[in-house]
């Protein structure tokens, strides 16, 4: 039977001490590749706009994640408010930016795992945790003690820092990070992070470090690995052959990818002209045949209810 590894990171007491030392950077806060180095402690707020306590928006089984997460009964989806990143096309803007969501305390997030892992979730899935890391595994601490026992899914949108990844060595048996651009220009322009594909690079490489390829259960379940993420944007504009080949690489050609086609322009996309419509079949099924080309082959084969493409096909 799995055994997800905090329980062994938290029985040696070292949860406890990555705990106390993530709690040490927010009061000088580096924990992601913004640097804001506000007191995060004394509820000071930088580009997340975060301070001492997360902010959870909701928490519920989610059926419209990949196959290896969602099986029968659903990932335990914890959608964490706000974020270090704030993409201008962001489709959970009302979360990311608006900050829709109520501040919870160490003890209420556990109660949520735990309440997730009671109705049958395969997993504990934190949606954008980047900037609340702290706080994520202050609450699991208090889950472990009261039987939390499913592997965990860091589910970031990428731009996360390597000295930060590292303290999380031992506690997240799935990673699921964002891959969204290639060209630091694009990043700059969409994100404000020009750094971004470096620091996406950077992360990619020490989480297959930690978990490796994505291994899945007798019952096609994942229990530790990389599942990546990759939304095909209009025009190329993410860069998605780049991507893949860098991928298959210098990740591993096994990396388990989802060449994703939802997008739809939402946020800020529509003062852009290149965002302001959705992307067409042609270009989806460019940006396939570019991952395959590239030598990727583990794509998600699951076809995406409610995607509508142009009616105009390029």
């Amino acid at each position: 039977m799995f055994t997800p590894s905090y329980i062994e990171t938290h029985r040696t007491g070292k949860l406890a001490e990555r705990i106390k030392t993530l709690f040490s950077i927010l009061e000088n806060c580096r924990l992601c590749p913004r640097q804001c180095e506000v007191n995060r402690l004394e509820d000071e707020r930088g580009i997340c706009k975060t301070g001492r306590l997360a902010k959870v928006s909701s928490f519920n089984p989610h059926f419209g994640e990949e196959d290896p997460l969602v099986g029968k009964h659903g990932s335990g989806t914890i959608f964490m408010t706000n974020c270090n990143l704030l993409c201008i096309f962001c489709q959970n803007w009302d979360i990311s930016h608006q900050e829709e969501g109520s501040e919870v305390t160490a003890k209420t997030l556990a109660g949520m795992m735990l309440h997730l892992q009671r109705m049958g979730c395969h997993n504990i899935n934190f949606v954008t945790p980047t900037h609340v890391i702290p706080q994520i595994l202050e609450g699991l601490s208090y889950a472990i003690e009261a039987g939390l026992n499913v592997p965990l899914v860091y589910n970031s949108g990428g731009y996360d820092s390597v000295e930060t990844l590292k303290l999380l060595e031992g506690i997240f048996d799935i990673y699921m990070p964002d891959f969204k651009f290639w060209d630091p220009e694009m990043a700059h322009r969409y994100l404000k992070a020009r750094d971004y594909p470096e620091r996406a690079r950077e992360a990619l490489t020490e989480m297959h470090r930690q978990v490796g390829d994505l291994i899945l259960d007798q019952n096609g379940i994942a229990q530790r690995g990389i599942l990546l993420r990759h939304l095909v944007m209009p025009e190329g504009i993410a860069g998605t052959r780049d991507i893949m080949r860098f991928v298959a690489k210098e990740i591993s050609p096994d990396t388990y990818v989802n060449v994703m086609n939802q997008y739809h322009p939402c946020g800020l996309a529509y003062k852009h002209k290149t965002l302001a419509r959705s992307i067409t079949r042609a270009e989806y099924e460019a940006a396939l045949k570019a991952a395959r080309e590239e030598g990727i082959t583990r794509l998600d084969r699951r076809e995406r209810r409610g995607m509508i493409f142009r009616l105009l096909d390029e």
